[in-house]
């Protein structure tokens, strides 16, 4: 089984794209695969969040994923009208309860899909709890899991690794057994290729910067 490594944020329009991209190029090319989602807060609190909904360079960068998101099926919005932009800690709280639950990735699908289909702030706690119970998981165990911090140091070590020991740069960073693979185009074809051959774009495309998106 193939490992793959998807550090990312849920408030990244690219990650999005890139994560519903990779599902359904290895759907297509029947490749058995663990994605194991690596939280990365693109503002961990209190940094000050960001105003994406006013940001006009920021909208015209996001219109590379006009046409990958539509060809997906993906209904975004780019960006989201919750402004300022949510901080996403208590979200991969919820991630590391789900995981311990084999839940990981539809809670993680929901979260993102909430925030960028749906606009819904996924930093309150409220609209975390009714994405767990769309997930299959216990709303009452989930909302005291939050409430209580019971995975808060996990995501601080979480990112902390992110950022200090991968040195990611931008998100999404995406590892195949361990080495780091480049995207450009953000389609369902760029992926089959990279599954296929393992081997990276010549360049980069545009991507969210861990200070920011560019």
């Amino acid at each position: 089984m193939l490992d793959i490594l998807f550090v990312t944020d849920f408030v990244c329009p690219y990650c999005l794209v890139a994560k519903v991209a990779l599902e359904q190029a290895l759907e297509e090319t029947g490749i058995e695969a663990q994605i194991r989602v690596q939280p990365l807060e693109l503002t961990p609190e209190p940094k000050e969040r960001v105003n994406v909904c006013h940001d006009e360079e920021r909208k015209k960068r996001y219109q590379i994923l006009v046409e990958p998101a539509r060809a997906l099926g993906l209904d975004m919005k780019l960006p989201p009208s919750v402004c300022p932009r949510p901080y996403t800690r208590l979200a991969f709280e919820g991630l590391f309860f789900a995981q311990e639950q084999g839940r990981e990735n539809i809670y993680a699908d929901l979260v993102y899909r909430a925030y960028f289909e749906e606009e819904q702030d996924i930093g309150e706690p409220d609209v975390l709890c009714a994405l767990a119970g769309k997930a299959g998981l216990d709303t009452d165990a989930f909302r005291q899991a939050l409430e209580a911090g019971t995975y808060t140091a996990q995501v601080k070590e979480a990112v902390d690794y992110s950022r200090n020991t991968l040195q990611v740069s931008g998100i999404p960073a995406i590892y195949l057994e361990g080495q780091p693979v480049s995207i450009e185009t953000y389609t369902r074809e760029e992926m089959i290729r990279l599954l296929q051959d393992g081997q990276a774009s010549a360049a980069s495309g545009l991507c969210c910067g861990i200070d920011g998106c560019g």
